[in-house]
């Protein structure tokens, strides 16, 4: 029998900040920019650090509560709200990480192009050629074991932060002071709050893009070593990562203009230090985004393959998902996963804006699992279960309040065209489950499941007919 705990602190943290700190930390400078003036990035970021905090100490508190759901994420909707939400939560999960590796994929060879043209944006042949190879060796290396895979994240996490920390070093001496309160609110009145508003809402699925992966101890908790370390790689991997990405934004702001930011080709990050230092500083931070896309990859790749395999074994997805190699690798689950993933990179040849469509989907995918985790807190608060008698339960009440509101908030902010998308990813999903019920001799729907899953339905229908009259498409 293969042990699973094999993951300690160090590889744990290095999951977390390697799944949050991929692309989107190398894009961040013209994402924000294309999005919001200086002040309503602030405020952005102010938002998405309280939200995200709420979230991660929600997380933490769940590990500690109920060291028995070791699917994480997926596991609380489920042991809260039922057999389906549960599903939702495991298939959204899932279908966010797989968007978010086409996502990485396709900026990794963009950013390639940078030495080799022949990749151009990411999303042509030769980029889709080496994108497959390249999945492929991922692949082969977590099928001979999980703690093999951390170990190559771990050293590729290092690798990614080190031009980071180089460009932050050098922006401090071209920051400038009036360049980053110029036009301060984007607006020639000053404060305008409808302007700020939807400003701020328009920064909110860049912002909340970079964080996805925050959860990614909590998903592999199961081959933990010690459980209370879940907890505490998820809190200091988050705030860690929180620092380095509001430094990156509001330095590269009091270096260049909105307007010359949102004109940067990915990954902007390496124009701005262009801009500052010269074709030197595009060099490293281009070399620093490949490290971190490749690491980023495995990292997703591990959570996507992950998330499934334990589904299965809980009768949530089908039987099949749940195997295992003689290395304890979910081989079952990384079989589909990856190659599904291969399918969407193949797609992605007759795509535009792949990387921007891409991180939008996933982000709004997995809002479903964080939703219904922050619940699943207040109801663990309201029921008493894990706490002591005479525990004081306050704290972790106003946590849950805090991350239910940070969740719908974002929600929101998605807007409708992006929900209705990702309906239809979500009604896929129903197909699996009908699949895993009957493979386990139970009935598919009880009571209010079954309007849920027509609502679905009906959703995705919608969209699917927008979409083929032109009045919904995923590049806006």
């Amino acid at each position: 029998m293969v042990n699973r705990k094999e993951l300690n602190l160090f590889s744990l943290i290095a999951i977390v900040v390697g799944t949050m700190v991929g692309g989107g930390a190398f894009n961040l400078p013209s994402d924000l920019a294309v999005a919001a003036n200086s002040g309503p990035v602030l405020i952005g970021w102010l938002i998405t650090g309280a939200g995200m905090i709420a979230l991660a100490l929600v997380l933490q508190n769940l590990a500690m509560r109920r060291p028995d759901l070791d699917g994480g994420i997926y596991s609380f909707a489920r042991a809260g709200f039922g057999e389906f939400l549960g599903f939702n939560s495991a298939w959204g999960y899932w279908v966010s990480a797989l968007l978010g590796n086409v996502a990485y994929a396709t900026l990794l060879f963009g950013s390639l192009s940078y030495f080799f043209p022949m990749f151009g944006k990411g999303n042509n042949l030769p980029s889709i050629v080496f994108a497959s190879v390249l999945l492929w060796l991922l692949h082969f290396l977590i099928l001979r074991g999980v703690r093999e895979a951390a170990f190559v994240n771990l050293i590729t996490t290092i690798g990614k932060l080190v031009p980071i920390f180089l460009f932050l070093i050098l922006m401090v001496f071209a920051f400038h002071w009036d360049v980053f309160v110029r036009d301060f609110w984007g607006t020639a009145r000053g404060f305008d709050w409808p302007v700020v508003k939807q400003q701020v809402k328009d920064t909110m699925l860049v912002t909340l893009w970079v964080f996805v992966g925050v959860e990614g101890a909590v998903v592999l908790s199961g081959r933990a070593k010690h459980r209370k370390d879940v907890g505490r790689a998820t809190v200091i991997g988050l705030l860690g990562t929180m620092v380095i990405y509001v430094l990156i934004s509001v330095l590269a702001m009091g270096a260049l203009s909105r307007g010359a930011l949102s004109k940067l080709h990915e990954p902007s990050l390496a124009y701005v230090l262009e801009h500052v230092v010269g074709p030197w500083g595009a060099v490293i931070i281009n070399l620093g985004l490949v490290i971190s896309l490749l690491g980023a990859m495995l990292g997703w790749t591990l959570l996507a393959a992950e998330l499934p395999y334990v589904a299965a074994r809980d009768g949530i997805f089908p039987r099949w998902l749940g195997q295992e190699n003689r290395n304890g690798s979910p081989s079952g689950s990384l079989w589909l996963t990856n190659g599904l993933i291969q399918l969407f990179i193949i797609i992605v040849l007759f795509s535009e804006s792949t990387y921007q469509v891409a991180y939008s989907l996933a982000s709004v995918a997995i809002l479903l699992p964080y939703l219904f985790s922050a619940l699943y807190q207040i109801k663990l608060v309201w029921t008493g279960e894990g706490y002591a008698k005479g525990e004081s339960r306050g704290k972790d009440l106003l946590l849950g309040i805090a991350a239910v509101i940070y969740a719908l908030w974002l929600v929101y902010a998605a807007g409708l065209d992006f929900l209705l998308m990702t309906a239809i990813l979500y009604a896929l999903g129903i197909f699996f489950y009908i699949s895993a019920r009957r493979e386990n001799g139970k009935k598919a729907f009880r009571g209010w499941e079954l309007p849920l899953a027509t609502g679905i339905v009906i959703a995705a229908g919608v969209a699917i007919y927008l979409i083929a009259v032109g009045q919904l498409s995923p590049a806006g």
